[in-house]
């Protein structure tokens, strides 16, 4: 059904227009990722749709009494109220049709005349069926279940809504508009100020909803798990795709690749028939030249494809460290409770570490307990061979705000460093002409970000410890940063929540849970994602044919005749690859513990037999867990 539509929109507040003669439609059950570089107008266009701001041209129209609600970005509360009264205040319409409902029962019953008997009696059904409809006998049920998935917890629902952080506030905010249901979700950055527990669970509730939805995110990990189609604002214009963000990504190429060649050959042939024209105009082919005007006239011209350019990001070469960057062992923190404890894992050169977890687990903690900034509770810290540590703080304060980008970037006592030379490095960074003699404090979130790794490189640091380095870069930019640091020389340090982020560039994956618990992946995020969900999952039940020595049953074709999956592993028991997992990562952590000794590298043949070893211990590894994977869906 057709929920949504608009046409012909224009916005425009400075000279340039934001955007012009946009029109697309919502039908429900789209859920539509809108993506385009900041400052595009992304949030100002769902204003328009929300009826929060007015177009300068154009009309946007809500089909068959269809209700747009968007997620705003600050919150605004009844005073007094409590977390689950403010809450449940989002189903006041429900809340107040349920009182109607009840008051024309009691109407219906006390009522002698047939005529208002049938009056009541038919408003009493139609108020039935749409609470029974819209799910209005399980309000509190409803409620419960929002806020829980939205990490808040039972012994929080009495306290008063000012004793919560703004981030807290903004998790409301969402769980209003989600208990609310309009039946035009627009949603500008749903995922902010959410841990990955919350996110996972608003993309399954989301994923489940007969809404349309049009979204507007940074995290592309979410755009893949929820759209279905993706709209890319940009130079004033909208373009549609369909599938998820990598379907969008894989694609936007192809098609500016087929509509440039396209321009292309229309330049090619509009030069050549102008060639022409020119040649023969005064002589004997006049009228040829002249009908080949008209017809180059009556051409309708392809325009010249729009492509957003991600800033050629790249860290440069360093000076080498030794093999082994960091070796932790047995590290634990605490302040009132326990952060992690019993920690090991090692990061040689060129490996990327990624640390992941819930909010308030420790992770800047982590990091600065690598760099020597704070002192562990228990455990060691050995770092590396000249390794020299350069900190991306995500809140930005290392670069001063009242001095120019410029100046904010020069690296202090550096008799080599030029104008021109930083002026290059800024512009690797997408911060070009009069951008460098703005003060920082002038830059906007991603201007700001693209500035602090700049300096990184301008301080010729070989460990980059980089504090959630995504939060405030477009989805070019994030690319960039991504390439820039699979080519980086040395090594890198990131906690991060952006799980695209962590897929593409980690190497290692440390988890840190609520418990104090933590635990190492050798892998990305998908290893880890992968691994979570199948230990989630019930063990099979031992059958007939499973003993010791028995030849495994023959696999039964699943529903409608389809058979499972091939086996790519011989038949082993669940608990015996556990025990060997368990045993292979305790032979790696072995290996790292002797790639940290010193006593290791006077003998060569030694230091390569160890590290050929570290690498078919990490194969072994992965196989395990892919044959672990196997036999907990086919044990049977």
């Amino acid at each position: 059904m057709l929920l949504l539509s608009c046409s012909q929109l224009s916005r425009a507040f400075d000279a340039e227009p934001l955007f012009q003669d946009l029109g697309f439609e919502l039908y429900s059950g789209q859920r539509v990722g809108l993506v385009g570089p900041n400052g595009v107008g992304k949030t100002t266009l769902l204003r328009i749709l929300a009826g929060l701001d007015q177009p300068d041209t154009g009309a946007v129209r809500r089909h068959a009494g269809a209700r747009a609600a968007l997620l705003r970005q600050q919150p605004v509360f009844e005073p007094g109220r409590s977390l689950f009264e403010e809450a449940r205040s989002a189903l006041e319409d429900l809340l107040r049709a349920h009182d109607d409902m009840i008051q024309t029962a009691e109407a219906l019953a006390h009522a002698s005349d047939p005529a208002d008997k049938k009056s009541l009696a038919d408003r009493y059904e139609r108020l039935n069926e749409m609470l029974r409809y819209h799910d209005a006998y399980n309000v509190d049920h409803r409620v419960e279940h929002v806020l829980d998935g939205l990490g808040f917890r039972p012994t929080e629902y009495d306290r008063p809504m000012e004793t919560f952080s703004g981030g807290q506030q903004s998790r409301l905010m969402l769980a209003k508009l989600l208990l609310s249901a309009p039946d035009v979700f627009l949603l500008d950055e749903p995922s902010n100020h959410l841990d990955i527990a919350a996110t996972r669970w608003l993309e399954d509730y989301l994923v489940q909803q007969p809404e349309a939805m049009l979204i507007v995110s940074h995290d592309r990990y979410f755009l893949d798990k929820v759209v279905t189609k993706v709209f890319e604002l940009n130079a004033g214009g909208i373009q549609s795709y369909p599938g998820n963000y990598q379907a969008y990504w894989r694609l936007r190429r192809e098609r500016f690749e087929q509509q440039l060649k396209t321009w292309q050959a229309q330049r090619a042939y509009i030069e050549k028939q102008e060639e022409y024209i020119r040649r023969v105009h005064y002589g004997q082919l006049h009228k040829q030249a002249q009908s080949r005007r008209k017809a180059l006239d009556r051409l309708e011209r392809v325009e010249k494809p729009a492509w957003v350019e991600s800033p050629h990001m790249h860290f440069g070469e360093v000076r080498r460290t030794g093999d082994v960057v960091l070796h932790v062992e047995n590290l634990a923190k605490a302040y009132d409770r326990p952060l992690f404890r019993e920690l090991n894992f090692s990061l040689r050169r060129g490996q990327r570490l990624g640390i992941l977890g819930p909010n308030g687990s420790g992770k800047t903690t982590l990091l600065r307990l690598l760099m020597g900034d704070e002192q562990p509770d228990a455990g060691t810290i050995e770092r590396g061979h000249l390794v020299r540590f350069g900190y991306y703080d995500q809140h930005l304060q290392a670069l001063p705000g009242d001095k120019t980008v410029l100046r904010a970037i020069w690296p202090e006592g550096d008799a080599d460093a030029t104008e021109q030379a930083m002026r290059d490095l800024l512009g690797r960074f997408g911060l070009v002409g009069d951008q460098v003699y703005q003060t920082v404090n002038q830059l906007s979130g991603g201007e700001r970000s693209r500035a602090a790794l700049a300096r990184l490189v301008a301080l010729g640091v070989n460990v980059l410890v980089l504090d959630e380095p995504t939060n405030h870069l477009d989805l070019w930019a994030c690319d960039a940063l991504e390439q820039a640091l699979l080519d980086f020389d040395g090594s890198a340090l990131v906690v991060s929540h952006d799980r695209y982020f962590l897929n593409r560039v980690v190497d290692v994956l440390v988890v840190l849970e609520d418990d104090g618990s933590a635990r190492v992946i050798f892998g990305n995020y998908d290893t880890y994602e992968r691994m979570r969900t199948l230990q989630s999952l019930p063990l099979p039940s031992p059958t007939k044919g499973a003993e010791k020595g028995a030849e495994p049953a023959r696999e039964a074709p699943g529903p409608a005749g389809k058979a499972k999956r091939k086996r790519r592993f011989p038949y082993r028991k669940v608990d015996e690859i556990e025990a060997e997992i368990a045993a292979e990562e305790t032979h790696l952590h072995e290996l790292e513990r002797l790639m940290a000794s010193s006593d290791l590298y006077r003998d060569g043949d030694k230091v390569k037999e160890t590290m050929q070893a570290f690498e078919d211990a990490k194969v072994s590894l992965e196989q395990l867990y892919e044959h672990w994977e196997e036999a907990v869906e086919l044990n049977g």
